[in-house]
């Protein structure tokens, strides 16, 4: 399977789990994917992959499914859940960092297999959760702000202009400030500039394409 195939399967089955754990948890669910999202999408994007021919980072997926479990937050729930659901994120996000590098301190035994691949992956994790993190709290409360600012102007009509407005606007706030303090002076120009563009662009299409699936949340009804 290509990886333009495999990323495309991917998304849809990652916006489908979102709302599963919508239907059947609830508000809870939603704030497990958040948290979920947080953590996995910052162990991805160390991977770099092709995509349509251009240098991509891993995790835009699973990191784009944060805002649109915010933005489901932010329809029914209000939004003082919605940023509970980025403070729990941002809350978690530092817990796993913090775990995994104490992780690394033990020494391992002749018989371990996977010090230096973890150590390979997680010693890059610092400055990756920096970088997100910093990226994450400006771009999810710019989100949460704009979802209600249009909700409000638009008078509750029209969901699929403040899901893409907000989303799209908070998407490429995180990405520069994200590309920046994570892979300035790690990567070259160019491979930074194609990183930044891709970042951006591959999470625009899952915003886009998460516009029916948030118009599929009216018919649900959620358990918890």
């Amino acid at each position: 399977m290509s990886n333009e195939l495999l990323w495309f399967v991917f998304m849809i089955a990652d916006l489908s789990m979102v709302l599963i754990m919508y239907k059947l948890f609830g508000k809870v669910g939603l704030y497990a994917v958040v948290v979920m999202s947080s953590i996995v999408c910052n162990i991805q994007v160390v991977k770099f992959v092709k995509l349509f021919g251009m240098t991509a980072t891993l995790g835009n997926i699973i990191y784009a499914s944060n805002f649109f479990a915010t933005d489901i937050l932010s329809e029914y729930y209000g939004k003082k859940d919605a940023k509970k659901a980025v403070w729990l994120g941002f809350s978690m996000l530092i817990v796993a960092t913090a775990w995994m590098q104490l992780a690394l301190l033990f020494k391992p035994s002749p018989e371990d297999f996977s010090q230096e691949h973890l150590k390979a992956i997680f010693s890059m994790l610092p400055r990756i959760t920096f970088a997100s993190l910093t990226a994450y709290i400006t771009a999810q409360m710019h989100d949460v702000w704009a979802f209600h600012f249009w909700k409000e102007k638009t008078k509750g009509k029209h969901l699929w202009l403040r899901n893409n407005a907000s989303t799209m606007v908070s998407q490429l706030i995180d990405s520069v400030i994200f590309t920046t303090i994570a892979f300035v002076g790690l990567v070259n120009s160019g491979t930074f500039w194609s990183i930044l563009l891709t970042t951006y662009l591959f999470k625009f299409i899952v915003a886009v394409v998460d516009t029916p699936f948030i118009y599929l949340t009216r018919l649900i009804n959620p358990r918890g």
